[in-house]
């Protein structure tokens, strides 16, 4: 995500970053580049004039120029600068108490991702203790009602449907049932249309004020620059709304949207939407996204999506076999369903600090890791909890049985021992730990 503006900066970063002292022709060419940078991103022209001059006006002062590092004093300018344009701080639903019934209003064109993302709100509020139930309010798209009645199922989260015309209609009574089997947190999806119109705009406004909702969220596709900003701003003049959640955002390599959206409608962008499954949608993190885009990476998000693959027992276990050597071929094996859990490739490398840059996708061939994973399967169980026992004859067996050759058996059983070797070094030795972890700038 965001890839193109990402590389643009973080080749800006390292031209600054190095330079031991800095002068204000180095802050303007820094700045010009850093301008066409979000020109080239689609960020609204207003917003890159008042970002540029800003930037501009600090970057000048004493305390850069004469700094004992002006060049790093500069990159937190522009970082401080582009968390400004993303909102400062992350903004949460603002949700009544559990005890009382809190309504959400689903808003936005057809294509934005809207359907999928309602239910993937309701999944990420089920999670955090909430009891939601989604309204199929869209009576207009073909098989919207099904589609999200199938999401419904996939997340075991309730669908309130009926036969009806008239969303204003099924809103009301969802609300009733909703207060009725005491569901807390009510999801209403509504129709959207390929373009704006005024019949959609009254419609929604009939249903909002049905619906009384303490969220209002536009869901914009990321992919579609300032149209999406555009629409927004429309939608908040005629309906209100609170916040905006971006679809898509996994695949917007530009990131005008993500850039512009704060600034020129005044609402918090809120959630993220990161992929097609049901838990591909996060929290956005003003903060964390601008480190992204210098090509900073964002260790945080990294460690709390380890969370969510490995509970603390299982952390700890792993640590005591790496500690001790035993930690097995099994171990190993697990280890590549962790990582597909908590992303692709591309997404996990984003957020390690210095990788940018320096490692790609092509770095790590996937075609390797499902090798590697087919040779496992292949052996006993017993086989992959002491890969000591693994002679000639067994491993000529397993190269048979997971279609590799007995050389790429050996090869995964050399780079294994050797790995073993190094998790023991690393997880015994605190320094090495934290040398490790200072060369990745954490």
């Amino acid at each position: 995500m965001l890839e193109k503006i990402s590389d643009k900066f973080s080749d800006i970063v390292k031209q600054v970053s190095g330079k031991s002292t800095i002068s204000e022709k180095n802050i303007q060419d820094a700045v010009e580049e850093i301008k066409l940078a979000l020109l080239e991103a689609d960020v609204n022209l207003r917003v890159v004039r008042r970002f540029v001059n800003r930037t501009i006006e600090e970057a000048k002062g004493e305390e850069v120029l004469r700094s004992v590092n002006p060049g790093q004093q500069f990159i937190k300018i522009v970082h401080d600068k582009i968390v400004g344009l993303l909102g400062d701080e992350r903004q949460k639903l603002e949700l009544k108490g559990p005890d009382t019934q809190s309504g959400i209003l689903m808003m936005g064109l057809q294509g934005s991702g809207k359907t999928t993302t309602a239910a993937k709100l309701a999944k990420q509020l089920k999670k955090e203790g909430r009891s939601p139930l989604l309204v199929a309010a869209d009576l207009v798209r073909p098989a919207a009602v099904k589609q999200l009645q199938v999401l419904g199922e996939q997340i075991d989260v309730p669908v309130y449907a009926e036969e009806s015309k008239d969303p204003v209609k099924v809103v009301k009574h969802a609300l009733a049932e909703a207060k009725k089997n005491l569901y807390n947190t009510v999801i209403v999806d509504t129709t959207g249309r390929l373009h704006l119109d005024e019949e959609m705009m009254k419609e929604i406004q009939r249903i909002h004020k049905a619906a009384q909702p303490v969220e209002s969220l536009f869901v914009a596709d990321a992919m579609t620059g300032q149209d999406a900003v555009k629409i927004a701003k429309e939608f908040d003049e005629k309906v209100g709304i609170t916040g905006v959640v971006l679809s898509k955002f996994d695949s917007d390599t530009r990131g005008g949207a993500a850039l512009s959206l704060k600034s020129v409608t005044g609402k918090p962008l809120k959630y993220i939407g990161i992929g097609e499954k049901p838990d591909d949608l996060e929290p956005f993190f003003p903060d964390r996204i601008a480190s992204r885009i210098l090509g900073m990476g964002d260790v945080v998000s990294l460690v709390e999506k380890a969370q969510e693959t490995i509970d603390e027992d299982e952390a700890a276990k792993l640590q005591q076999k790496m500690a001790s050597a035993t930690f097995t071929l099994e171990d190993y094996l697990e280890s590549f369903a962790r990582m597909r859990k908590m992303g692709s490739m591309e997404s996990l490398l984003e957020m390690i600090p210095g990788a940018k840059g320096n490692i790609s996708e092509d770095d790590i061939d996937e075609g390797e890791m499902k090798r590697e994973e087919a040779i496992i399967l292949s052996m006993t169980r017993q086989e992959r909890r002491n890969h000591r026992i693994l002679g000639p004859s067994r491993r000529k067996r397993v190269a048979k049985g997971s279609g590799t050759s007995v050389f790429e058996v050996n090869r995964l059983i050399k780079k294994f021992e050797k790995m073993r070797l190094m998790m023991k070094k690393v997880a015994k030795n605190k320094k090495y730990q934290a040398q490790m972890m200072k060369s990745l700038g954490v």
